[in-house]
C-alpha cells in the first residue's frame, strides 16, 4: 500500500505487522516448504496474540474494528512471508467475517472469540472432488434427524485441514432447489470428521491441506450457520473477503531481490541492470505491481464505503483478485529471468516464490471464473447505463444513416 496516504494511526499499524513478520523464525518458512510441518499453528498463536489477527472483527469479540484499507497493509507485510502463512493468516478474516455477519451470539462466543485470539483455528469446506469451480454441484448431505443434521461426503483442497479445530462446511440441505438447496453448518473436528493429509502440493506447502470426509457426522441443529437452505448468502458474502486476500503483495519483495541482483551482477563488464533486456523488466515489473496496489487501494475504499451496486463491488473484487495474482505470478517468473540459472536454485527464495505463486490463480475461485463475473457484471452496468454523456459512437465522418445501413448485426 502506498506509505503516503497511510494516517499515524495506519503508520503504527504498518509498524507492527512489520515487527510480527520479522519475529517469524526463518526455519519455520523453510520446514513448511520441507513438508516438515503439516500446519504452522505457532504462527498463528503468535500473530493472535498480538492481535493482528482478523483486524476487521468488532472490538467486543476481539478485533480491532478496522476496515480493508487497515487489513491490506498488514497483508502487504505478510505477503513478505510467501503464500503459505499469507493463506493461513487470512482465511482467519474471512471465516471471522461469516461468523460475524451470519452468527448467533453463543455462535460467536464459542467461535468467534477464540479465533480471532489465535487460540483456536478454522478451515473452509467448499471444494469437492466433483466440484471446483461448480460450487453450487456440491454433493455434500445434511439431512435433518431430530435436533441434529447427520452429514455425509467429503471436501478437498481444506487449506489448514490439519490444523482446523473445526469447519464450516456447505452441504445439501434442498436438493434440485440450486442456489437454494445449500446450508452452512460449523462442524468440530471432535464431531467425528476424518482428516486426510492427501496431497503433495508443488508449492505452498506447509498449510495442512487436506480432504475431509464425513461419515455421519452429528451436529446439533445450533451450529447451523445462518439460515436453512440460504447457504448461498454466506457463500456470496464470504468470497469478497476470500478473493480479496489475492492481495498478498509478496510480488514487491521478489523484485527487490532481483533488482540488488542485478546492480551487483556484472557480464561483459557492466553491471546487468545497464542492459534494456534487465532494466526494462524491472521498470515493467514495478509498474504493474504500483498499478495493483493502486486498485487494491481502491477495491479496499469501495467495499470498506459499500460503494456502488453489490455487483458494482462483485467486479471490483474479482478485477483486484485477477490482477494481482496474475501480477504475483508474472513478477515471480520474471525475477527468476533477471537471475538466470542461479534464481533456479535454492541459492535465493524466488524458485520457491515461482512454486507458491502459481496457485494463487486457482485458488478462491480461478482466474477464469473472476473474468466470468469482471464480464457478466460490466455488462450488466453497460446495459443499464442512460447517460448525457457524449456518444462518441457518432463521431464519424458517415451521415448517421450511411452508417446505419452499414451496421449490420443480424
Amino acid at each position: 500500500m502506498f506509505e503516503v496516504f497511510l494516517t499515524a494511526e495506519q503508520k503504527g499499524l504498518l509498524k507492527e505487522a512489520q515487527d510480527f513478520v520479522k519475529w517469524v523464525p526463518r526455519q519455520l518458512i523453510l520446514d513448511m516448504d520441507d513438508e516438515k510441518i503439516k500446519f504452522p499453528k505457532e504462527f498463528i498463536e503468535e500473530a493472535g496474540r498480538r492481535n493482528l489477527l482478523a483486524i476487521r472483527a468488532p472490538k467486543q469479540y476481539g478485533g480491532r474494528a478496522l476496515k480493508y484499507v487497515d487489513e491490506f497493509i498488514v497483508l502487504g507485510e505478510v505477503g513478505k512471508l510467501g503464500v503459505p502463512l499469507a493463506c493461513v493468516f487470512g482465511i482467519v478474516g474471512l471465516i471471522s467475517d461469516a461468523l460475524n455477519a451470519f452468527g448467533t451470539e453463543a455462535q460467536k462466543q464459542k467461535y468467534l472469540k477464540p479465533l480471532v485470539a489465535g487460540r483456536i483455528w478454522a478451515g473452509e469446506a467448499l471444494t469437492e472432488p466433483r466440484g471446483g469451480s461448480d460450487f453450487f454441484g456440491a454433493t455434500t448431505t445434511a439431512r435433518k434427524e431430530g435436533k441434529h443434521y447427520i452429514l455425509n461426503g467429503q471436501k478437498r483442497f481444506v487449506v489448514g485441514g490439519e490444523g482446523a479445530d473445526f469447519f464450516l462446511v456447505y452441504a445439501v440441505t434442498y436438493p434440485g432447489a440450486g442456489h437454494d438447496s445449500l446450508s452452512v453448518f460449523i462442524v468440530e473436528r471432535d464431531m467425528g470428521v476424518e482428516v486426510k493429509h492427501v496431497y503433495g502440493l508443488m508449492g505452498s506447502r506447509g498449510t495442512g491441506t487436506a480432504r475431509i470426509i464425513f461419515r455421519d457426522v452429528k451436529v446439533p441443529e445450533e451450529n447451523l450457520l445462518g439460515k436453512e437452505n440460504k447457504g448461498s448468502e454466506v457463500f456470496y458474502h464470504m468470497m469478497v473477503p476470500e478473493r480479496m486476500v489475492g492481495y498478498i503483495n509478496g510480488a514487491r519483495a521478489l523484485l527487490e531481490i532481483a533488482a540488488r541482483y542485478a546492480n551487483k551482477r556484472k557480464a561483459f563488464g557492466l553491471t546487468i541492470r545497464n542492459y534494456e533486456a534487465v532494466s526494462f523488466r524491472i521498470a515493467e515489473c514495478i509498474t504493474k505491481i504500483d498499478a495493483v496496489n493502486a486498485l487494491a487501494y481502491v477495491v479496499a475504499r469501495t467495499v470498506d464505503d459499500q460503494v456502488g451496486t453489490a455487483g458494482y463491488r462483485r467486479r471490483m473484487v474479482s478485477e483486484l483478485k485477477r490482477f494481482a495474482t496474475q501480477t504475483q505470478w508474472e513478477v515471480a517468473n520474471e525475477t527468476m529471468q533477471i537471475l538466470g540459472g542461479i534464481g533456479y536454485t535454492r541459492v535465493f527464495p524466488i524458485e520457491r516464490a515461482v512454486r507458491e505463486a502459481r496457485l494463487l490463480q486457482i485458488w478462491t475461485g480461478t482466474n477464469d471464473i473472476q473474468n466470468l463475473i469482471i464480464q457478466h457484471e460490466f455488462y450488466k452496468e453497460l446495459l443499464a447505463k442512460t447517460t448525457d454523456e457524449r456518444n462518441i459512437e457518432e463521431d464519424i465522418h458517415l451521415s448517421s444513416e450511411e452508417a446505419a445501413e452499414e451496421k449490420v448485426y443480424e
